[in-house]
């Protein structure tokens, strides 16, 4: 990091000390240009990919899956299945990769973690120091949603105990959900406060922030919201819970990136970008990746600083990898539900 990195950092860390400061620094960021970043955006998605890149960004896509179940019915056995399913996406093909991460609600970190362990999990990653080595080839990564998800309605000694309840039972990653009435109604600093002090409660364990772009109402928000985050010390931004009707979007996540990059220039400090919602087939995630690359470059192309929150994403991965390999469709139903 150069000295005027470090320079940049030590003074944005201040800023979470003043409300005044705080507020002044977040709408003097230049604001969106919405006409612009949607253009931006469904230009990238027309990018085409051949066959030998189209495998690789399929293998990327699968290794960068948070395997996600949030459902009010999950059971230990459902979770137990879909950590296997992590580990060995595709049983009769030991060449593909495992996903990123399991995700799942607090009380279900231990069942995940019964199967996860031994997997390498944890190592590197996000919260690791400025130039270290990233991640090895065998961590699958445990995350649990906390801080009252989805709505983040409860006070701060309940977010906190819910954090700490998660990583005490093996989670290696929290999706923390910010206080959107808090931030809606410009009280910045309470928001900044409850960042630190999750980030915090967490310990090693890395943070990924929930900023529910789909409440936040303008692009201008979400670039405030997203460099709140990055200052209170958050590991990854992350679009959504999945549980409003508007999600990840793809001029959304374009915003969220160039705030990352922005970020990183002003302060050494790398933060990744978890897309989360609504992403369901190869077609979408090779579109999420072509972003990627020309928006932030290569150095974001890693399951370290990369992520998408989904479900039904990797079965549509998994067939078009098959496809790719043998020509023939395998079908939705050879592949476990999730």
């Amino acid at each position: 990091m150069t000295a005027t990195a470090t320079s940049a950092r030590s003074d944005l860390t201040e800023l979470g000390r003043s409300e005044t400061a705080l507020r002044t620094f977040l709408h003097g960021l230049p604001g969106v240009d919405q006409v612009g970043a949607e253009q931006r955006a469904a230009q990238l998605g027309t990018r085409s990919i051949k066959t030998t890149a189209k495998a690789q960004a399929i293998d990327l896509a699968i290794r960068m899956v948070d395997l996600t179940t949030l459902e009010g019915a999950d059971t230990p056995g459902k979770v137990r299945a879909l950590a296997a399913k992590a580990l060995r996406p595709d049983p009769a093909d030991p060449t593909c990769p495992h996903v990123g991460a399991v995700c799942v609600y607090p009380s279900m970190v231990p069942y995940a973690a019964e199967v996860l362990r031994g997997s390498g999990r944890p190592s590197g990653g996000p919260g690791q120091a400025d130039g270290a080595a990233p991640a090895g080839p065998g961590v699958v990564h445990l995350a649990s949603v906390a801080t009252a998800f989805p709505s983040g309605q409860a006070p701060l000694e309940v977010k906190l105990a819910d954090t700490r309840a998660a990583v005490e039972a093996g989670a290696d990653e929290i999706d923390m959900v910010i206080n959107r009435g808090a931030f809606l109604t410009g009280r910045y600093t309470e928001v900044y406060d409850e960042i630190v002090a999750v980030k915090e409660a967490c310990g090693d364990a890395h943070l990924k922030v929930i900023l529910e772009t789909g409440e936040l109402g303008t692009y201008d928000n979400v670039r405030r919201a997203s460099w709140l985050a990055m200052l209170a010390g958050g590991d990854f931004i992350k679009t959504s819970t999945g549980k409003v009707p508007v999600a990840a979007t793809l001029p959304v996540t374009l915003v969220m990136l160039e705030a990352v990059r922005d970020f990183r220039a002003a302060t050494g400090r790398q933060v990744g970008v978890k897309p989360a919602g609504g992403i369901r087939t190869t077609k979408d995630a090779i579109k999420y990746l072509v972003m990627v690359n020309e928006t932030v470059g290569p150095d974001w192309l890693h399951p370290d600083w990369f992520r998408f929150g989904a479900s039904s994403l990797l079965n549509d991965l998994l067939m078009q990898r098959t496809k790719l390999t043998t020509g023939v469709y395998a079908g939705p139903d050879y592949f476990t539900l999730d």
